[in-house]
């Protein structure tokens, strides 16, 4: 009996202490993509992803793998933008993935919709595509309501300019750090339907 009660003891300081631990390294990782984000992110994400300008992608809410895959992909040249290169170039693996913990974390805030009418034009591509063109349906990779996975980005509440400039960017195979589906879509879509779309995609919630 006195030696179940000593093990047993000693497995509850151990979990005791396994906690104590894992809290430490949370505190410490959150700690420095707060430093991170106020020595480099900030001017054009703000301290809690919402961006001063719709040139820059909403972080607020999206998923942290995504978001550290894009870092990497920065860094390692497979997604273009020399801004975001100089920005990432000194930043480690676990340094990407604090940060992607850190802005899926902040709150995601409701946006209006700029055009309404535009908007709605939007809705039909997102949730039936365009099947004449072999386009899918973006609620049928990204969610109903444009939650994304772990794998694929959040889209609700997405600045409608940025939105817009990355498809036409993988229209044009400006942008093709994806498994190809992104080009292939984007490049079956006219210029006014991807206004449209982002506008739509830019009030969802």
């Amino acid at each position: 009996m006195k030696r179940y009660r000593v093990s047993a003891a000693l497995a509850r300081w151990t979990l005791i202490a396994l906690g104590a631990s894992a809290g430490h390294w949370a505190a410490a990782e959150t700690n420095r993509a707060e430093d991170i984000v106020q020595s480099q992110c900030f001017v054009c994400h703000g301290m809690d992803g919402e961006s001063s300008t719709p040139l820059f992608p909403r972080l607020a809410g999206q998923h942290a793998a995504y978001t550290a895959r894009q870092l990497a992909d920065y860094k390692s040249g497979r997604r273009q933008n020399s801004v975001m290169q100089a920005m990432v170039r000194d930043l480690s693996g676990q340094d990407f993935e604090a940060l992607g913990r850190y802005f899926e974390a902040r709150p995601v805030a409701a946006h209006t919709v700029a055009d309404p009418a535009l908007a709605q034009s939007g809705q039909a591509l997102f949730e039936r595509g365009k099947p004449e063109a072999g386009v899918l349906a973006c609620s049928s990779c990204h969610g109903a309501q444009g939650h994304g996975t772990e794998n694929l980005p959040r889209l609700a509440g997405q600045h409608a300019l940025y939105t817009e400039n990355q498809l036409k960017a993988f229209g044009q195979r400006q942008r093709r750090n994806d498994s190809g589906v992104m080009v292939q879509i984007a490049s079956r879509l006219s210029p006014a339907e991807m206004k449209a779309l982002a506008s739509y995609i830019s009030g969802l919630k």
